[in-house]
């Protein structure tokens, strides 16, 4: 165990990799793209355009292409005529009745015997043929065949490639060889038996083919699921302006002001429907392969290749936040599936809780004992609470005779270690009057939670002990900032960047996980469905974070208050996956270390655009098109050189600050000499030492961790040193002048810092990638309390407000970078959804007030009317339902969506913007409290408990003005006779529509008291209300008068 530390108390390279081929300037062919994917068309080796059936000249793209032609039906998906064979493509079933080039088997997987070259010409063409989809793109495809010859001897042997057999039994092993072998000998890449082949180089061969392969691919939805979806988006776009069109011309005189208002707010919640529907026009999934992820990276006799992983878990209150949650998060993160050397989990304490620090030391010991368990037995989940609750056969797939007792045994310790950490919460509810003690006798430095250094600590890992088998465990570091009175300490943001800033000094791993406390690995291999997209080749590169979606523990079955959110992250992140990528939501995220140090992804350099010779020359030249091409060309220039410089400056920097340089170091006065002649605006973007610092901070070897793009430690640096400079940079003073929370890493200005953190990752340029494991990656709680849900609602809300009224705003933000407009519609969606609380507040009242008044917001409906209206309605079911269809959601989980987005909409969205505006305008500030992450000992105990709010009073108003309003009406009606009924239906419908949005606040009203159902006491109020209006207007008591009734005139006689 390393010692307690505490403080004192006093890229990218942005140049492209590769020039594509340039296609002929003689034909005016415009750029297509795939008919089944979406992605660019690209062409062949004499630079015509790929043409995969020659028959319709359906544009399908080289992958689509050998993707239908190897495990498709071999057709064209337009006129069903079999796709013939092009040159460089591997032979398939079929092709033996065709005739061929003798040049074209230079893509084929060659035989043993042929021409072998070295290790690393091999390694460079086979795993570096990713593109951007997934696929193998046409530029490395043409590169492969160019050299498929010298790599075709199989130079890496077999051995290397043992540990894939693990995931597999003998019999699977054999069979997935066996099937690989006829796939070959169809193809005829295979020799005979008697050419001496045994089934070891049977395996080489599979393996090495199984290496080429792309680690992940994209799985466009089914045409026949989203074409019809699709039509009829447009159709209810159309419908919507015929139906304005009619309530604009058609006002209700009698009604006016209430028209107006109704008017208004349908004009709103239009406007709201376009920013939530058109970023799900082109939903996409997408499946990873771990099997090729570990043939690439982990090979046998060779260092794993595997990128390190820093995993950062986020905690304030031990006491809201229990530490027995916590320590299921880290025992999860320490025994994931994934090399121990290459993880290290780090916990950040905002409260400086002695408590948490002493359940992470025993937590430390438990995961000696745990994390074999569950390698040994590989068992899902890897959080114990979780895992010995699970409801399920437990024997399933266990083969091991030892299992049953190992398991037995480990879950006694694990009820012990609970006991151990339940004593530790005892002791901490009465804080001594001197503070706590450590065990050493030395008081706790964090006894003033808002005033204390910085502290560090370090347990396991490859100095620290051991697990019970003798084998190296990942490393455990607690850290908690420092505070001190007079310092803005930006909540999670900063305690986030104060994170990113330690871990960059101690471990500087490349790919970085953010984890809420309460959020654990349900899936141990997690981390590596995110290393299918990060250590691409090709997209890797261009990734700032994927992101996986939440899902929770403890709901109940009928998710009442829409905790899981099935609809945001089922459907509308599916969506910004097939745009820019998904936001960021906070938790169960994947960085780029490179993305959250702001700089700009690597451009690749685009195909010229092709001229056309149908138009003489001198019409390009009215329309400015050789000025612009000089102007490109000087830009092209400029930034091939300003990156030649800026790439030698980093690598020289980064030497300089270990203090091992040798060499020329490149000085700003002569690469000033060499831009003469270009703007001052684009000489400034070469930093010097001294803007290094202005930007991150006065630490150098944080800055040297910077310039390390592959991530690792710098050289000549030891664990005393660098503990020093963890401190350091922790401290409450290091971000001041600097652009940490503002360009740099987590993003200040908003409660809801990931929204903004995202966002700003996107505007340069950065993309995302959404991964939805069969298996959830991680699993997390949620608040089932009536209360606790609309305060967390309403923090989220609260963000989106304080955005929507800074200079970040996508609305006006960004427009310069390289935001993609769905994107940002996405975006402003975010930050704009609050502001419809108005809206809709308005719009809930209005049917209780036309059924008190007796007026409507609508006149007389003619046939034409009548049928926009049912028009409208019969659109808004059928994109719901084909939503759900495509998408897998159920009915019961999009119902309580809208349900909760009245509830929502009407309380916690409406408090949201007064509190957003009070802040902004008249800095009254606004603490939110920290969600409650346990629950009631009984099963859904909480979820009965009552907590009185102020967000609890504009719903409950609603529900009983619309009450009155039914009781009114039918009343009214009543009283009117058979006339008067017509015209009451419409406005009943209105407010049923409200009362049913509301059942669930009304069920949360109600509580557990008498265990009668909701739903009876509400319509025992109604038609008790309704029978006595009869009543008093039958009489049946009062004797009837059949003359004519006389009143006194008044006047005495």
């Amino acid at each position: 165990m390393a010692g307690f530390a505490t403080g004192s108390h006093t890229r990218n390279d942005p140049d492209s990799g590769g020039k594509m081929n340039q296609p002929p300037t003689r034909q005016s062919v415009a750029s297509k793209t795939c008919g089944v994917c979406g992605d660019e068309i690209g062409y062949k080796e004499n630079g015509e355009l790929f043409v995969a059936c020659h028959v319709c000249s359906f544009p399908v793209c080289r992958p689509c292409y050998d993707y239908e032609r190897s495990d498709g039906n071999q057709c064209c998906p337009q006129c069903n005529t079999r796709y013939k064979r092009h040159k460089g493509c591997p032979r398939v079933a079929g092709d033996d009745d065709e005739s061929f080039d003798g040049e074209d088997f230079d893509d084929e997987f060659q035989k043993n015997n042929t021409i072998h070259h070295d290790d690393s010409d091999h390694k460079i063409n086979v795993f570096a043929n990713n593109s951007d989809d997934g696929d193998h793109n046409n530029q490395s495809q043409q590169q492969w065949n160019a050299q498929a010859l010298s790599v075709a001897g199989s130079v890496i042997a077999g051995k290397e490639f043992e540990g894939d057999k693990e995931g597999y039994s003998n019999d699977e092993w054999k069979d997935r060889v066996e099937k690989w072998k006829v796939r070959q000998e169809r193809r005829g890449n295979l020799l005979n038996k008697d050419d001496g082949k045994d089934n070891q180089d049977d395996e080489d061969g599979y393996l090495l083919a199984e290496a080429r392969q792309p680690l992940w691919r994209k799985v466009p939805i089914s045409s026949s699921l989203i074409s019809p979806y699709r039509i009829v988006i447009v159709l209810r776009l159309l419908i919507l302006c015929f139906f304005f069109r009619f309530r604009i011309l058609t006002p209700a005189w009698d009604a006016f002001p209430l028209w107006l208002i109704s008017v208004i707010c349908e004009i709103w919640f239009a406007f709201s429907w376009i920013l939530d529907q058109f970023p799900k026009w082109n939903p996409i999934t997408r499946e990873t392969y771990l099997d090729r992820l570990s043939i690439r990276f982990e090979r046998e006799g060779e260092p794993n290749g595997l990128a390190p992983v820093d995993v950062f878990v986020s905690t304030v209150d031990p006491l809201k936040e229990p530490p027995i949650i916590t320590a299921n998060t880290v025992l999860s993160i320490l025994a994931a599936d994934y090399p121990v050397e290459k993880v290290c989990c780090y916990v950040s304490d905002d409260g400086a809780s002695m408590l948490l620090f002493d359940s992470l030391a025993e937590t430390a010991e438990f995961a000696r004992r745990w994390v074999p368990f569950c390698k040994k037995h590989n068992v899902e989940p890897r959080a114990p609470e979780f895992y010995f609750s699970e409801k399920i056969d437990y024997l399933k797939d266990k083969v091991h005779p030892s299992f049953v007792k190992e398991r037995r045994a480990m879950k006694r310790e694990y009820e012990e270690f609970k006991v151990r950490i339940n004593a530790l919460v005892a002791k901490a509810q009465k804080k001594p009057e001197d503070g706590w003690v450590m065990q050493d006798g030395s008081p706790w430095p964090g006894n003033n939670s808002r005033d204390h250094p910085g502290m560090i600590q370090v347990w396991l890992g490859s100095g620290g002990a051991l697990d019970v088998e003798g084998k190296e465990l990942s490393r455990l570091v607690y850290i908690s900032r420092e505070k001190r009175p007079g310092y803005q300490h930006h909540k999670k943001a900063g305690a986030m960047n104060a994170l990113v800033r330690v871990s960059a000094v101690l471990t500087n791993a490349p790919f970085m996980l953010n984890l809420d406390c309460d959020h654990y690995l349900n899936n141990s291999k997690a981390i590596r469905e995110a290393m299918c997209f990060l250590m691409d080749p090709q997209l890797g590169k261009k990734l700032c974070y994927v992101q996986f979606p939440q899902r929770f523990d403890g709901i109940d079955r009928h998710d009442r208050y829409a905790n899981r959110n099935t609809v945001f992250f089922d459907i509308n992140m599916k969506g910004l996956d097939g745009i820019q990528g998904p936001v960021y939501v906070g938790t169960g995220c994947v960085f780029n270390r490179q993305a959250l140090y702001g700089y700009d992804p690597p451009v690749s350099e685009k195909r010229p655009k092709m001229t056309c010779d149908c138009w003489p020359s001198w019409c390009c030249c009215c329309c400015g098109g050789s000025r612009k091409s000089k102007s490109k060309s000087k830009k092209k220039g400029l930034s091939s050189l300003l990156g030649g410089l800026y790439s030698k400056k980093k690598k020289m920097m980064g030497k300089n600050y270990v203090r091992k340089g040798s060499g020329t170091m490149f000085d700003l006065e002569e690469i000033e000499e060499g831009l003469e002649g270009y703007e001052e605006l684009e000489k400034s973007s070469l930093m010097s030492q001294k803007n290094f610092e202005k930007r991150f901070g006065q630490s150098p070897v944080f800055i040297a961790s910077t310039l390390m793009e592959d991530g690792g430690l710098p050289e000549g640096t030891n664990s005393t040193t660098l503990i020093k400079e963890a401190i350091h940079v922790i401290s409450c003073g290091y971000e001041e002048k600097t652009e940490w929370g503002k360009e740099i890493g987590w993003i200040y200005g908003s409660v809801t810092e990931d929204i903004l953190t995202g966002f700003k990752m996107h505007c340069r340029g950065w993309k995302s990638v959404y991964c939805m494991p069969k298996r959830a990656a991680f699993k997390g709680s949620a608040p089932i309390n009536l209360s606790d849900r609309l305060h967390q609602v309403l923090r989220w809300a609260l963000g989106s407000v304080e955005i929507f009224l800074s200079r970040h705003c996508p609305l006006w933000y960004g427009y310069g970078g390289k935001l993609k407009w769905l994107e940002r519609l996405a975006y402003i969606n975010t930050i704009v959804y609050p502001w419809t609380s108005i809206p809709l507040l308005a719009y809930c009242t209005i049917p209780a007030v036309c059924l008190l008044t007796g007026k409507f917001i609508i006149p007389t409906l003619n046939n034409l009317a009548s049928i926009w209206f049912l028009a409208l309605f019969l659109s808004i079911i059928a994109t719901g339902v084909l939503e759900l269809r495509w998408s897998g959601v159920s009915i019961e989980d999009w119902w309580r969506n809208e349900q909760f987005w009245v509830i929502g909409g009407v309380s916690a969205h409406l408090f949201a913007v007064f509190q957003g505006l009070l802040k902004v305008l008249a800095g009254v500030d606004t603490n939110f409290t920290v969600t409650a992450k346990a629950a009631d000992d009984t099963e859904f105990g909480e979820l009965y408990l009552f907590k009185w709010t102020t967000l609890l009073i504009p719903p409950t108003t609603l529900i009983i003005l619309n009450m009155v309003g039914v009781v009114a009406g039918i009343s009214d009606a009543i009283n009117n006779g058979y006339g008067s009924w017509g015209p009451l239906f419409g406005k009943l419908f209105f407010a049923f529509w409200v009362i049913l949005h509301l059942y669930p606040f009304l069920k949360g009203l109600m509580g557990r008291q008498n265990r009668t159902p909701t739903i009876v006491v509400l319509w025992s109020i109604l038609l008790a209300s309704i029978f006595s209006l009869v009543w008093v207007r039958i009489d049946p008591f009062l004797p009837k008068q059949t003359g004519p009734i006389l009143k006194q005139c008044g006047v005495e006689c």
